[in-house]
């Protein structure tokens, strides 16, 4: 089954633990001490638009992807109520470069951690340095390896999985053992890694 139909199915049937239905913590605190300043921002598998909505409302121009157009259709209907711009397109990123480059920031949660193959990783990280302006930023949030886990979840990556994939384009600025933001009373364990593209010479 491809990427696109396994999320067309869980959309369809409501199986999207994942979509809490609020931005994540991790991105507004990220954001906030940082500081991140206004600039265009990429948010790579968007769901149904919580973080990209969040962005838009402190003055990010932001575009949001996501593979599935279930997951589009209601970020687009969240947007209008609540009247703010944001696009959002139906494009798999992996596969496809995204118009309005270079951006200043890039997010994604829990879009990086999915692909299984440290090559597939890496050719992730490798996409987001194409689509990031000199020094950007990229936040991602991770399943977290150290969680010893009973039961279904987000896939789960060690810190070492996210450096060897990172390293050639990245400078890790902050990697921090965190949870995913959640309605749940144990919320998955994830990482939280902020990076900065790498100066090509």
């Amino acid at each position: 089954m491809t990427i696109e139909k396994r999320y067309r199915k869980r959309y369809k049937s409501g199986d999207t633990p994942w979509d809490a239905g609020q931005p994540d913590f991790n991105l507004i605190e990220t954001v906030i001490q940082n500081p991140i300043l206004s600039c265009k921002v990429l948010d790579v598998g968007c769901g149904t638009g919580d973080n990209s909505i969040w962005l838009a409302q402190n003055r990010f121009q932001v575009i949001g992807t996501d593979v599935s157009d279930i997951a589009i259709e209601k970020a687009k209907e969240k947007a209008s109520q609540a009247n703010v711009k944001c696009d959002f397109i139906l494009v798999d990123f992996l596969k496809n470069k995204i118009e309005g480059v270079p951006f200043g920031f890039i997010f994604d949660r829990g879009c990086f951690h999915s692909f299984s193959s440290e090559d597939d990783r890496r050719r992730f990280a490798q996409n987001v340095a194409t689509h990031l302006e000199e020094a950007g930023l990229w936040l991602t949030i991770v399943g977290n390896a150290d969680e010893d886990r009973q039961g279904p979840g987000p896939p789960q990556r060690t810190a070492a999985d996210i450096v060897l994939a990172v390293e050639p384009y990245f400078e890790i600025l902050s990697l921090q053992s965190s949870h995913f933001g959640s309605n749940r009373p144990n919320p998955p364990r994830a990482w939280r890694c902020l990076m900065q593209k790498r100066h090509v010479t």
